[in-house]
């Protein structure tokens, strides 16, 4: 029997039954239909600083200067950066197989996992398969690792300055979020007082994120083991985004926070992005260090349960993961890092020669951060007038560090190609030359208001 509901002008439905050529009619008591189409409440909650600030930076390039953009953290923007050969070669592999076309796991193939798993064990961190979930690059890592410690009212403790992502995802989980900060006169040091004053009965996790994005930091083995000795006080696990590590200059080392680790338990997230110079092709992991059982098979199973919300990362990827792992050949890191040193070192010695600017060295990653001395640029209230001035004069565009949560900074991207950088630099050296007032111009432009 067919039925048909059909919508009447009063407070009640009309269905009518389809019987051969005899249709019955019968009231049916309900409310009146409306369209009521509403967004939910976590996509109201889903904010993205950088987002935010970028899109209502509306301001038009000088046309007599081509632009330089400094702002985007993505290696493959100028070309300059491709990855190697042997990385492209395993993705074709992969490809001509034919046996990656279907579904995976939803936390990937079990022989990917163990290849991730053996290439990040150590004596003092072991790993198995069963550690790694792969996931669709380093953000999902984040994203699912976030999920599976903290609940709706919990907070999470965040760096500032810091990667823009842990609040947007924090926030629309309903997860407050406390800030720690990081101590730009000792080169981005958590200052760890700070740190421990935070932590409350609802603190969920730490986020420690090292080598440091926006920072370009690299912190030592000594603080890492200082970082620790708070989160064991407090019972607090970790949650290290590790996706820059092993890019770091070669007068630092690199040392992974769960290597270090007798007791704290951690989720390392990581991935392909940086290091191989990949974002596009989505491939990240979470590695499960907890030596001591603290996570239990809760956190585990959590993990996979969340994993099954979407269906993991690319499998062509994961297909050439083994290959990209263990044919990617040692100059091309070495050649990537020396690259990046020397854009740093470029641009730090020549930002360090302009008044008003102090520039932060960094020691890894692809970011160098600099300070304004607001106070001798009278004409800028913060440091995002600063940096859209800077684009409407010089076709520069540099991040402001509120997007990173704090004032009066502006992060460089030292990826573009040493003769941009170059230019850069010079045109930021202009465009403060023309703008900087000493002490007493400062003055008596306060006074002139």
């Amino acid at each position: 029997m067919d039925s048909y509901l059909i919508q009447m002008n009063g407070n009640s439905d009309v269905h009518v039954h389809r019987n051969g050529n005899s249709p019955s009619l019968r009231k049916v008591k309900g409310r009146k239909p409306r369209w009521a189409v509403r967004a939910s409440e976590m996509s109201k909650k889903t904010f993205n600083p950088i987002r935010a600030i970028v899109d209502t930076m509306k301001v038009e390039p000088n046309p007599n200067k081509p632009m330089i953009s400094l702002s985007l953290g993505d290696p493959t923007v100028f070309g300059n950066l491709p990855t190697d050969d042997e990385v492209t070669q395993a993705v074709k592999e992969a490809l001509d197989s034919g046996n990656y076309n279907g579904y995976a796991p939803s936390v990937g193939y079990q022989s990917c996992r163990q290849v991730v798993a053996a290439y990040y064990s150590c004596p003092e961190a072991p790993l198995e398969a069963q550690d790694v979930i792969l996931t669709s690059g380093c953000s999902q890592a984040i994203e699912l690792a976030l999920a599976v410690l903290a609940n709706p009212g919990q907070n999470i403790l965040v760096p500032r300055p810091g990667f823009s992502l842990y609040k947007t995802l924090a926030l629309s989980m309903g997860i407050e979020v406390k800030f720690y900060n990081l101590l730009p006169e000792k080169a981005w040091e958590i200052d760890l007082k700070h740190l421990e004053s935070l932590v409350d009965e609802k603190t969920a996790c730490l986020i420690v994120n090292n080598p440091s994005n926006p920072c370009g930091s690299v912190f030592s083995k000594s603080h890492l083991q200082k970082i620790l000795a708070v989160a064991s006080r407090q019972c607090v696990p970790i949650l290290a985004d590790e996706i820059y590590g092993d890019m770091v200059f070669a007068e630092c080392k690199y040392e992974p926070i769960a290597t270090l680790s007798t007791n704290v338990p951690i989720l390392s997230c990581g991935g392909l992005a940086k290091r191989w110079l990949v974002p596009g092709w989505r491939m990240g992991w979470i590695l499960v260090n907890d030596r001591r059982d603290i996570f239990g098979k809760e956190i585990r199973d959590g993990l996979v349960s969340l994993s099954q919300r979407i269906l993991g990362p690319c499998t062509i990827v994961q297909g050439a993961l083994e290959h990209i792992i263990h044919r990617t050949p040692p100059e091309f890191y070495h050649n990537t890092l020396s690259f990046l040193k020397s854009n740093a070192d470029l641009c730090y010695a020549a930002l360090s020669a302009v008044s008003g600017l102090q520039p932060i060295q960094p020691s890894g990653a692809m970011y160098l951060m600099v300070g304004i001395e607001m106070e001798h640029f009278p004409k800028f209230e913060n440091d995002m007038e600063f940096t859209k001035q800077l684009i409407s004069e010089q076709s520069v565009f540099c991040l402001p560090a509120s997007c990173f949560e704090y004032p009066n900074f502006f992060r460089v991207v030292l990826t573009v190609p040493e003769e941009l950088m170059v230019e850069a630099c010079s045109r930021i050296q202009e465009f403060c030359e023309r703008h900087y007032q000493g002490s007493e111009g400062a003055q008596d432009l306060e006074c002139d208001k």
